[in-house]
């Protein structure tokens, strides 16, 4: 195979919605390359892209696959990404180490959720974007509708290259009106018969042509200059503004295309290696330490490792860009980012999972590699005295969790080991051990994204799992001033237990002033504060303890025990168990004995004055409310908001944004727990949420109530 320079370099994202038929584009990308000799499809799963045994399972992709087309003495890296929002993670890895996305808009379906999502993500990293629309030889299919619908929602940037002549089963001809051309296709589409546009077509395609013109000169002066002195421009400088708008984002070519039967297919192709900005037309990435790294051959060498699948008979399989320099087989790397050292004793060009072994890769190109010793996903390696790294890729926050845990018990730490290799495999995944729930909770993008994984550990590594709720992690905090007190004793022969510790509770708050005098019922309780002890918590708020103890009643050594086990009820709360947060203490008396008081004594005797004194200052149990933004068609909007109403979300606002409604509320975590699919069901998959920690607010009487409730019987044999 041919070693590729950086400036004969492109590199592409597929993306799309679910359905828009990324993986039916790449197998006609592929067959028009020669790369393979006959197209498979998703039904007879035998494609290139989805080869994953839960892909054939599901008839979706799950993973994004790489695979490479030599065309026009270009070499295209395309990464094929999955559709359905649940997998969004591998676009956004796509989307950060390519140059260019390719968007594929179902005729039959128009812009949806998806496709917009996916927009956004592209805005968002400044990338170049291409629209396909894809399936015109479908029933449903209506191009100028859709092509309507992208206008109005991505703007007038949106520049037809090509026309269909008819959509639906007749499709079968094109006006390109780049080239002024004609394209037709027989029944098997393949390569078309390209002729002079027809009479009555050519007052449309001239129209056409002259705003693909005008959008083309607007992104060079002197193209501006010569377009107003001779009214058009030559094939050769269109190419030229058309990729500097992309570069800019001045620009969003549309053409046409039936991947499935394989129509308009190589002229796209043509496009992308004759126009689509090449890796070195790009700006520049930039490193942890905010510097710019092109991608210069010559330079040192640095790559970065974007991509981790773990494959039958293979093991792991590691895909990197090289960022900087020349990679060649055998090479010997330095991790940047976890230490030690790598050989990769042997790089490859990836179709699928087709692995042709090459010499060496120049930077800006996409590689694989196996058998490394302890790299990870996002890592860097680097060659010696090379300190470059790269920490670029920022995933969404995750929306759906469930407790997961083995069918057998002693299956634990196997169980832990898949899910931590599965996360290397796709990061959006987040596997947390909650000290505070006892529960192990998995994080994903949707029910989906999870039921894929569940499918993958009891299928592929035999382990039988089950899915639960998780726990709801709520606080616990006071809302008034109580007193209490305990006393400790033990007698069992020999040395005892005694220990007493009065103390006052109240709510804390930043900048209080000292405590000085307490009033409860008939007694007034003056403190004279000797020492303060503030605590941040793990889990938010504070503990501020004051040491009032005067006249020796209780000896400063076993101020440390106090204090302990004070924070033995904090870590668990006396109403539910939860944390509990923002609590001030007063320790202003006690009493302890010469020969029985010891630490424990007053470790106990502070625990359960605390859990007295704060059952009696009107405690209340506060819940994480997450901050949720709905993008929903205008005609499911009522059904959308009365959904959130019987979640007890607060609707804090409502605006349109390109076509689509967006709702933002304040909602309940506990609320949110199977909302995806809710929502997926109400809307028929055309919606997308996103979800963020916002703060934690006190839970309805009712609630409080229940929990409560339920708290005492399930610890009424404590």
């Amino acid at each position: 195979m041919k070693i590729y320079q950086t400036n004969e370099i492109k590199n592409i994202s597929l993306l799309g919605s679910k359905g828009s038929g990324k993986t039916t584009l790449a197998e006609a990308m592929l067959f028009e390359c020669g790369v393979i000799k006959r197209r498979g499809t998703v039904e007879a799963k035998n494609t290139v892209s989805d080869y994953f045994p839960v892909e054939k399972e599901y008839g979706y992709s799950v993973f994004s696959t790489v695979f490479y087309a030599e065309f026009l003495n270009k070499k295209l890296n395309v990464i094929d990404c999955p559709g359905a929002d649940d997998f969004v993670g591998n676009a956004v890895t796509a989307l950060n180490v390519t140059d260019t996305g390719v968007i594929l808009v179902d005729a039959q379906y128009g812009v949806e959720v998806g496709t917009q999502n996916i927009f956004r993500t592209t805005a968002s990293l400044k990338k170049p974007v291409i629209f396909a629309i894809n399936q015109l030889d479908g029933e449903k299919a209506d191009y100028d509708n859709t092509l309507e619908q992208m206008k109005e929602i991505f703007g007038k940037k949106v520049v037809p290259i090509q026309y269909p002549l008819a959509c639906g089963a007749g499709f079968n001809a094109m006006i390109d009106v780049l080239l002024m051309k004609k394209y037709s296709w027989g029944p098997d589409g393949g390569v078309p018969t390209i002729e002079e546009i027809p009479a009555e077509e050519m007052d449309r395609a001239h129209e056409m042509h002259q705003v693909l013109v005008e959008a083309a000169a607007e992104n060079d002066e002197t193209l501006m200059e010569k377009f107003f002195e001779q009214g058009h421009l030559t094939e050769d400088e269109m190419r030229e503004g058309i990729r500097k708008g992309l570069v800019d984002r001045s620009i969003f070519p549309v053409f046409c295309v039936s991947a499935l039967k394989d129509m308009g297919v190589r002229r796209m192709m043509e496009f992308l290696g004759n126009v689509v900005p090449f890796v070195n037309d790009m700006p520049a990435p930039v490193d942890t330490e905010g510097n710019e790294v092109k991608p210069d051959s010559n330079g040192p060498l640095s790559i970065y490792m974007f991509k981790t699948t773990v494959e039958p008979h293979i093991g792991e399989v590691q895909y990197f860009k090289v960022m900087s320099g020349t990679l060649n087989a055998g090479a010997d790397l330095d991790n940047i980012t976890r230490g030690g050292k790598e050989r990769l004793a042997q790089i490859y060009c990836v179709c699928g999972q087709i692995k042709n072994p090459v010499d060496k890769l120049c930077a800006g190109d996409i590689g694989a590699t196996v058998k490394l010793k302890d790299v990870r996903t996002g890592n860097t390696l680097d060659e010696k005295g090379c300190e470059i790294a790269f920490d670029f890729i920022k995933y969404p926050a995750p929306k759906y969790s469930r407790a997961i845990r083995p069918v057998t018990e002693s299956d634990a730490e196997k169980l832990s080991a898949i899910l931590t290799r599965m996360h290397e495999e796709d990061p959006t995944w987040e596997i947390v051990q909650s000290k505070e729930l006892k529960q192990t909770i998995l994080s994903g993008q949707g029910e989906f994204h999870l039921r894929t994984l569940k499918w993958r550990v009891e299928n592929n590594d035999k382990l039988p799992i089950i899915f639960e709720e998780p726990k709801i992690p709520y606080r616990e905090t006071i809302t008034k001033a109580a007193r209490a007190d305990y006393r400790h004793k033990k007698q069992s022969g020999g040395a005892g237990q005694f220990g007493e510790v009065h103390l006052i509770v109240e709510p804390y708050s930043e900048d209080a002033p000292l405590p000085d005098t307490y009033r409860f019922g008939n007694q007034e309780f003056k403190m004279n504060v000797r020492d303060t002890q503030e605590i941040p918590l793990q889990w938010g708020g504070k503990l501020v303890v004051h040491n009032c103890i005067v006249g020796g009643a209780i000896d400063a050594r076993f101020i440390p025990a106090i204090v302990k086990g004070l924070m033995d009820r904090m870590e668990q709360g006396p109403l539910t168990g939860s944390y509990a947060r923002d609590v001030r203490v007063c320790v202003y008396d006690g009493k302890m004995h010469p020969v029985d008081s010891n630490e424990i004594s007053f470790r106990l005797a502070a625990r359960n004055a605390f859990s007295e004194a704060f059952r009696n200052a009107n405690p209340k149990v506060l819940e994480p409310v997450y901050d949720v933004e709905v993008m929903v068609p205008s005609d499911v909007m009522g059904d959308v908001m009365s959904d959130l109403q019987g979640r007890r979300a607060i609707i804090m606002g409502m605006h349109s944004e390109n076509g689509f409604e967006k709702i933002q509320a304040k909602v309940p975590l506990k609320e949110m727990s199977s909302y995806s699919t809710a929502l997926s069901s109400i809307t028929g998959g055309r919606s997308s949420f996103t979800m963020k920690f916002a703060s934690y607010e006190l839970v309805p009487g009712d609630v409080q109530e229940k929990l409560l409730k339920e708290y005492a019987e399930k610890h009424s044999d404590d």
